[in-house]
């Protein structure tokens, strides 16, 4: 068995599919198939099985993943060591996280790291779900919540506020908020309520509050819903600086504190690269919603989203 074999097995693990994997890989499918057969050959085991949705991992195919990727995590480290005569980090690096700092912190962050390393292809992979480092959709994510399971390493990045928030037009249009008991007349934008991903996500529940008379999955749609007046909802402290159409409700008495977690696989903790560029996501997204939540920042253009 060489590497080139468990490169192109792990490839088909992540896609779930010969296609897939051949285009990740820019090698034909049908020699990605081939390849996978000798494996199989070799091994005398089958590590996949086709189903409608594409090729899934036997019980021997999951018996070789964790051997692979610290394979693959070896091979990165003996490549990065040979680097590490220079600071300026190079190469690809992708982020996943979810669309609220995706849209509103790290295109800051992600600029200020990229001028300083002009050698670095930076992708960040915005979707309001839970990332599959072990599938390596990212080579890292930000979490609303600390992960349990899984082989990873957890760094904490950041604490960040929400407080309920609405338009000034749409306050200026409707009765009066001054008490809880004040928004059960006022239309409520949030969550899609089977779409939310993450219990910290479940903010309205804190409040003992029905489900959203108006809902999306993306923070970034429920802030435009409430800058287009559409009702009263909770909104990140570090996104009011993007919506000068907003004003908080209630600040002293509907509050929440949450945490952004930046987590790794935990085979890629001897990768030099990986480590340095954590460290400077982890700096500059402290920095960032410092910023923000002070309302430091210069005020940007109403047409941001």
């Amino acid at each position: 068995m060489d590497w080139d074999d468990l490169r192109i097995f792990l490839a088909v693990a992540r896609a779930e599919s010969l296609s897939g994997a051949g285009k990740s890989l820019r090698i034909d499918p049908a020699t990605v198939g081939r390849r996978i057969a000798r494996l199989e050959a070799t091994l005398s085991a089958r590590l996949f099985t086709k189903t409608p949705q594409g090729y899934a991992l036997t019980a021997d195919g999951q018996r070789l993943m964790d051997p692979a990727l610290a394979a693959e995590a070896a091979l990165a480290a003996a490549s990065d060591s040979l680097h590490t005569h220079t600071e300026a980090l190079t190469g690809q690096i992708r982020l996943g996280a979810p669309d609220g700092s995706a849209n509103y912190l790290l295109p800051q962050v992600l600029t200020q790291i990229s001028a300083e390393n002009p050698g670095l292809e930076v992708q960040l992979v915005a979707l309001p779900r839970v990332f599959n480092l072990s599938k390596r959709e990212a080579d890292m994510a930000i979490a609303v919540s600390r992960p349990e399971t899984g082989r990873l390493t957890v760094q904490k990045l950041t604490d960040y506020r929400l407080h309920l928030a609405a338009s000034r037009s749409y306050l200026a249009q409707h009765p009066p908020i001054q008490r809880r008991e004040d928004l059960r007349a006022h239309r409520i934008v949030g969550y899609i309520p089977d779409m939310i991903f993450d219990k910290e996500l479940d903010y309205l529940g804190e409040f003992g509050a029905s489900a959203p008379d108006i809902s999306s999955n993306s923070v970034s749609v429920q802030t435009q819903f409430l800058r287009a007046g559409a009702g009263v909802g909770m909104v990140h402290d570090f996104v009011m600086p993007f919506a000068p159409e907003l004003v908080h409700v209630l600040p002293e008495a509907l509050a929440l504190t949450r945490s952004f977690w930046l987590v790794r696989h935990a085979d890629d903790a001897k990768i030099a690269r990986l480590n340095r560029f954590a460290e400077l996501l982890a700096t500059g997204v402290r920095k960032e919603v410092q910023k923000l939540e002070a309302g430091d920042a210069a005020p940007p253009s109403s047409q941001f989203l």
